[in-house]
């Protein structure tokens, strides 16, 4: 289980993320148009999963944001920014911001995304929510670079994850 603070009070993950090198887990998303995504519709293409509590908090509103900015970069990439959040609030949120170069991805249906990656609070105000994470995946489905951010209220750091998918 994965340390982390909320305001510098220590919470709990279920685990810890995905190990380097392995198969990542599989997972299914509901998307903002009630469609759905899946890791094997990803193949062939690298993955980035910017995971979160919620998007309508101003850290994971920011991320959404900044990946949404640099995924137009990143040739044969698909970021797909996953939280428990319902698909309409994900409609709301990029229709307002012009979010368009990224996927978001919801976990209603499917919350076992969270035990499988490791991701879901279980202690603290934010129980059954997900943690502030990065995954990334390649594009043969192996696990290249994770990053658990370590205080909930601060922003993953993209140049990691833009460096972590250009080597």
């Amino acid at each position: 289980m994965a340390k982390v603070t909320l305001k510098g009070t220590p919470v709990s993950t279920f685990a810890n993320l995905p190990e380097t090198g392995t198969d990542a887990p599989d997972f299914k998303f509901v998307k903002r148009d009630l469609s759905e995504i899946t890791l094997k519709d990803c193949e062939g293409k690298r993955i980035v999963l910017n995971i979160f509590p919620s998007i309508d908090t101003p850290t994971c509103a920011m991320s959404v944001r900044q990946f949404n900015k640099k995924a137009t970069d990143i040739p044969n990439t698909t970021v797909i920014c996953v939280s428990a959040d319902l698909p309409f609030a994900a409609q709301r949120f990029c229709g307002a911001e012009g979010i368009e170069n990224v996927e978001t991805g919801s976990v209603f249906r499917y919350p076992e995304f969270g035990k499988d990656y490791g991701v879901e609070f279980t202690t603290g105000p934010l129980a059954g929510l997900l943690s502030r994470a990065v995954v990334v995946i390649d594009k043969e489905g192996k696990v290249i670079y994770t990053q658990q951010v370590p205080e909930i209220a601060d922003e993953p750091n993209y140049d990691s994850v833009l460096k972590a998918l250009k080597e």
